[in-house]
């Protein structure tokens, strides 16, 4: 018994302690390229690294409007240059005011955190992605990062109606986000952001 309690209060442990620990990385510093609708945005951290993401379609050869986007259009989101210490979300959120403030509302909200169980290699397209590659999290349905040096990850976009109960992107401005997940919720680092238009 003492030993399954020791076991227990480990792995309570490697979860509670690094999110009490953390220490706040600063400000993403992302930069909007000249034109309206982006497919792909970088942003070099106050922590040193730069961060890209780009957003692609699902059919090859063909791209993705994200000045007209409706509910259940589907895009790949791909990202690298980021901080495999750190979960964190991709997500359609409204855009802030003030950089500093955390994005959001986010359509649909953030992904859930019940365990899950899903075949390995499975492709599950869904409102908001997580990505953590610490192994407890992905117990609760966090995706792996692709490569851990590059800080690489892939997420899978379906584009949930554009009003919820958070947030109307019809009347304020949004875009697919990644930011950091409930691990580390008050570092802005990671917000890189792509501005989205929706229709319907």
């Amino acid at each position: 018994m003492a030993a399954l309690l020791a076991l227990v209060f480990t792995g309570v442990g490697m979860v509670i302690v690094p999110i009490l620990t953390h220490v706040d990385q600063g400000d993403a510093n992302q930069v909007l390229p000249d034109e309206e609708w982006p497919l792909e945005a970088t942003a070099t951290g106050d922590d040193g690294r730069e961060r890209r993401i780009q957003i692609v379609a699902v059919e090859p050869g063909t791209t993705v409007d994200t000045s007209a986007l409706a509910p259940g259009d589907r895009f790949v989101v791909s990202g690298t240059g980021y901080d495999p210490a750190r979960g964190i979300y991709v997500a359609i959120c409204a855009i802030p005011d003030d950089p500093s403030q955390k994005p959001g509302p986010c359509l649909g909200g953030v992904p859930d955190q019940e365990a899950v169980e899903v075949a390995e290699g499975t492709i599950q397209f869904a409102p908001s992605n997580w990505i953590n590659d610490d192994w407890a999290w992905r117990l609760f349905g966090a995706r792996s990062y692709d490569d851990r040096d590059t800080g690489t990850f892939t997420a899978y976009i379906e584009v949930p109606p554009t009003a919820d109960e958070n947030v109307d992107c019809s009347e304020v401005a949004c875009a697919l986000y990644t930011r950091n997940d409930h691990t580390a919720a008050n570092d802005r680092v990671q917000d890189v952001y792509i501005p989205l238009g929706f229709v319907g």
